[in-house]
């Protein structure tokens, strides 16, 4: 808990207290009314909707305070409230202050694909020597970074933050609240291709994360990346390390090996040192997440023998490559939680040499991909037909693209059904499915794949 009085907060924020006590205690920091609370500060954010129109919401669920811009009506004479000129930046200012007098080191993670695996990764190696804050869940935004800051119990000695972005200028703003000691990019991919027109755009705007790093930071990079390796060339305010399966990689896997159900092994090298490992990941790409993670332990002057027991103990990341067991011997890889082409044709590439019974890939539309849409989602068909998959069932309008794409490259039509939306495909796969089925989810977020997971769980969990 941070301990801050609404006096103090009024102060760090510029703002005014226009009522309740200076001294009252803040004990949490919230943007939604529903996550009220005895002790919250609520912030009236403007964004799809007006936090305003629930600030009494909040009062009546128990919170002490509100940070507002404009006038509410309707509350109590004891209910704080701190006026500014702009609600939102009044958050990120108090994040940015309280993270500046905290002296903790941050890890800033960002890239196009793998950011919150690697940043569960990473945060588990770190336990191992440091305690540690991390962003909960994809709060990897203007508002979520500086709410995962507040939530700082103060004993806190690294900060390890998921720093996303949907188009220029964001990652730069939010070094600006949390400037990395650690820049991780994970990778540069064709993601919110609609907003930025070229990878080489893409580029630019994850390259901002060195850009607003501290002075002499270090730079963890994904060695395998052509894109990331002339960015690294062309930063010289700090040193970076490379990790991946290059032989000048510092951290990197040699020998990976697939188990089928059973995971990967693979031997990994760090610094001069060398052990083998087996972790139970079916998709090859969150080993190179792991890499990255091991790359940041590095830098924090963590041994080998150090992590290793964080390598026997990482933690599963809901809807981000969850293996499921339902009745009758199905098998369930949830990865619903968003898609993009390189994560779709890892995931596919991955997990179709896994032997089991038949193999049914569910994939819902990407999005965001611009003028380019329709190639990325027949090019996923095809690797869908040439990955080993018996059956593909598309979710979304673009998604018949992919149809399209594994009938060309060989997949028989009969195999192949095409839905409208997530409810529909998961109600056709509760008569579908066979014991022993292996079922892939994937698709992007604006989908809602993530209802077919929960249905089938809720329909025929063991």
């Amino acid at each position: 808990m941070l301990g801050l009085t609404l006096g103090q907060i009024a102060r760090l924020t510029g703002g005014r207290l226009l009522q309740g006590r200076p001294d009252v205690p803040v004990l949490s920091y919230i943007f939604d009314s529903r996550q009220a609370a005895p002790g919250a500060l609520f912030f009236a954010l403007k964004d799809k909707r007006d936090g305003h129109e629930f600030v009494r919401d909040a009062m009546e669920k128990g919170a002490v305070a509100a940070c507002v811009s404009e006038e509410v009506s309707g509350l109590t004479p004891d209910f704080g409230l701190i006026k500014v000129d702009d609600t939102l930046n009044a958050l990120q200012t108090l994040a940015a202050r309280v993270l500046e007098h905290s002296q903790m080191k941050v890890v800033g993670i960002t890239g196009s694909v793998g950011k919150t695996s690697t940043k569960e990764f990473t945060a588990r190696l770190l336990r191992e020597k440091f305690r540690v804050l991390k962003s909960p869940g994809n709060f990897n935004n203007q508002i979520g970074v500086p709410i995962a800051i507040l939530s700082m119990t103060g004993s806190e000695k690294v900060a390890v933050l998921e720093m996303g972005m949907s188009q220029p200028g964001e990652i730069r703003n939010l070094t600006r609240i949390a400037p990395p000691d650690v820049a991780v990019i994970t990778a540069i991919a064709p993601v919110h291709l609609e907003f930025f027109g070229s990878l080489e755009g893409i580029a630019r705007a994850k390259r901002e994360i060195l850009e607003g790093a501290r002075p002499g930071a270090l730079a963890v990079m994904n060695g395998d990346d052509p894109i990331l390796r002339n960015m690294a060339a062309g930063w010289t305010d700090g040193r970076t390390i490379f990790y991946g399966s290059g032989p000048d990689c510092q951290v990197r896997a040699e020998k990976l090996q697939h188990l089928g159900l059973a995971g990967i092994s693979f031997n990994l090298i760090f610094n001069s040192e060398k052990t083998e490992l087996r972790v139970p990941f079916l998709n090859r790409a969150l080993v190179r997440n792991l890499l990255a993670a091991c790359a940041v332990a590095r830098t924090f002057g963590l041994k080998l023998e150090e992590i290793l027991p964080a390598l026997y103990d990482l933690p599963q990341v809901e809807h981000r490559g969850q293996l499921l067991e339902l009745k009758g011997g199905i098998k369930l890889y949830d990865d619903s939680y968003n898609s993009n082409p390189v994560a779709l044709k890892a995931v596919l590439e991955s997990l179709g040499s896994v032997r089991t019974g038949r193999k049914i890939a569910v994939l819902g539309d990407m999005l965001e991909l611009g003028p380019e849409e329709l190639r990325f989602h027949q090019e996923a068909g095809h690797t869908v037909a040439e990955t080993g998959w018996n059956f593909l069932v598309t979710v979304g309008q673009r998604a018949r693209a992919m149809a399209e794409g594994a009938c060309e490259a060989g997949l028989p039509a009969e195999a192949v059904f095409s839905f409208d939306e997530a409810l529909s495909a998961a109600e056709w796969l509760k008569r579908f499915l066979q014991p022993g089925d292996f079922v892939l989810v994937k698709g992007s977020h604006g989908l809602a794949l993530e209802r077919i997971v929960e249905l089938l769980k809720k329909e025929m969990e063991d």
